[in-house]
């Protein structure tokens, strides 16, 4: 009877034992999610965060295996960073000088906890300061947008804050201007109707909302260039000249302007060789061939330009494949 009782222990413990490693190797296969925080559905963070998310994922012989990335359409980059900062979003898209601001409590946060964590995974690409302007407004400059009825993007966007420095460079505030607040696609159904004169949109050329409204009914791209333009440049250094080129949007001549960079961020709680492994397969060559055929702005997303510009800490993650990659000494 005692050895009988010994068997069925022995039975009972390699059941449990068996169960318990099936567990365990259940949770091992068990996919991880990582959201990618983007911005509205019109702009260019939506798209190249879609093909990235693609590229990333598990799947298809590529990415990450077990990896399951999204692209979140959101209200840009103040937002993707309060997400990132509130854990309810994994990483997200932002404009260098809103990260810079987040991290260094300065800026839009001054006033605010920094948010210390902030970790950059990549620098991705020029991100574009549009001034869309209907034909007939008679905006020439930044100056001529006194007494106009102007969108500087929703509040908790990076454009609104890019807006407020640039009209404050050619000597102008809100109260000058008859100001709204709406995303690029809003914006560009009241300027196709009439009811709004311009705004402002930073971010990749060509862009969807801005493309339509061209082909559709016509606009006016406003340079943002001479002494006041260089005066930005040089109080505020993630700032950089930038030209839109002629052909990039229907009708409109090469336009001189300025540009921030658009950086991939995440926090520095997330997994060291998780964030290794990401950037390891964003930088591949599968990857490469996404970007390239996927979005006009996905060819400028370049191994070379992944760490420049960092007001902000890489992720340990993203260092160490940036090193071994050469790309940091």
């Amino acid at each position: 009877m005692r050895n009988i009782n010994i068997s069925r222990r022995w039975a009972l413990g390699g059941a449990l034992a068996l169960g318990l490693g099936c567990a365990g190797l259940a949770v091992a296969q068990a996919p991880a999610f990582f959201r990618i925080g983007t911005g509205g559905t019109a702009g260019t963070y939506y798209p190249i965060g879609g093909l990235i998310a693609n590229a990333i994922s598990g799947a298809e012989g590529r990415g990450v295996p077990g990896l399951v990335a999204t692209a979140v359409a959101s209200n840009g980059s103040v937002a993707n960073i309060n997400a990132v900062q509130g854990g309810s979003s994994e990483s997200g898209f932002t404009q260098s000088d809103v990260a810079f601001w987040a991290y260094t409590g300065t800026g839009l946060y001054e006033g605010k906890p920094k948010v210390q964590d902030l970790r950059v995974i990549a620098t991705l690409y020029p991100e574009t300061i549009h001034l869309v302007a209907r034909k007939d407004a008679n905006i020439k400059s930044v100056a001529d947008l006194k007494g106009k009825r102007v969108s500087l993007d929703e509040p908790g966007s990076g454009t609104i804050v890019d807006a407020r420095l640039v009209l404050a460079a050619f000597g102008l505030t809100e109260k000058d201007i008859k100001a709204e607040y709406l995303k690029p696609g809003p914006s560009s159904d009241r300027l196709k109707d009439g009811a709004l004169d311009a705004y402002f949109f930073v971010g990749g050329y060509p862009t969807g909302a801005i493309s339509e409204l061209a082909t559709s009914t016509g606009i006016s791209l406003v340079p943002i260039t001479g002494p006041e333009a260089d005066k930005l440049l040089s109080e505020y250094k993630f700032f950089a000249k930038d030209t839109v080129p002629a052909g990039a949007y229907k009708d409109v001549a090469e336009t001189q302007t300025i540009s921030v960079n658009a950086q991939w961020v995440t926090s520095a709680k997330q997994p060291e060789d998780l964030v290794y492994k990401i950037t390891k397969a964003l930088w591949s060559d599968e990857t490469r061939k996404l970007l390239d055929a996927g979005h006009a702005k996905g060819k400028l997303i370049q191994l070379q330009t992944a760490t420049t510009g960092l007001g902000v800490p890489l992720h340990p993650g993203a260092e160490k494949f940036y090193r071994e990659a050469g790309v940091l000494k």
